[in-house]
């Protein structure tokens, strides 16, 4: 074999490996803006069609999976509101979670921590939490797990909060609340989805039961 030749075979085995390499590190957008989540009506969607582009599209990667949820809620957005800013307090409506740790003298600002402790049955023991967005001008925050005894592992979540008002008058408040996350080794990127779908599901039925009783108690 010729030098030419072995060159010519050399610069095809690194053309092949590039390809590889770009196939595997290829991304693709959500599209969570042109589908209706259940919950959500057509025209619901269409309004909230420009924040969900904003702050729920990710890019997903092979291995990875992403979901969008909404929930209505019978309460003011700022009732809402002042429950899911709390980073420091997710158990209020957070099923599953038996505790939650901040350091001494915590300041809710972008970057800090919380250590959540969760409830056994389930595939985790304890998660490491950082702020990555705190909007109260536009009702939106956003948390990445980075460390702890769980599956989910580069579990990325933003949750924004939106008010309606009917010609009636009638006030009501959406949530939408989306994620992206790995597919753990040994399961399927719908198995996946359908376990964290379930448990963000349960966490906004929850966040709904206790605003809307706060909501009751304000008029009151």
């Amino acid at each position: 074999m010729n030098k030419a030749e072995t060159s010519s075979m050399a610069e095809a085995a690194d053309s092949e490996d590039s390809e590889t390499a770009t196939a595997a590190t290829e991304t693709t957008a959500t599209t969570h803006h042109l589908t209706v989540p259940p919950g959500l009506t057509q025209a619901e969607l269409q309004e909230l069609a420009r924040s969900i582009s904003e702050f729920h599209s990710y890019q997903v990667g092979p291995g990875q999976c992403s979901s969008l949820l909404a929930q209505r809620i019978h309460a003011p957005l700022l009732t809402v509101w002042s429950v899911v800013r709390r980073f420091d307090r997710p158990q209020t409506y957070k099923h599953f979670i038996k505790s939650c740790q901040v350091e001494d003298g915590f300041e809710m600002r972008v970057g800090c921590l919380r250590e959540v402790n969760v409830i056994s049955g389930l595939p985790a023991a304890t998660s490491t939490e950082r702020l990555d967005i705190l909007d109260d001008e536009r009702h939106v925050t956003g948390f990445s797990i980075i460390g702890g005894e769980h599956r989910l592992r580069n579990y990325r979540s933003v949750t924004t909060v939106h008010e309606y008002q009917n010609q009636e008058g009638e006030i009501w408040t959406v949530v939408l609340e989306s994620y992206v996350v790995d597919t753990p080794e040994g399961n399927t990127e719908e198995d996946t989805r359908l376990f964290a779908d379930t448990v963000v599901k349960l966490n906004l039925q929850k966040l709904a039961s206790v605003t809307e009783g706060l909501a009751r108690d304000q008029v009151m």
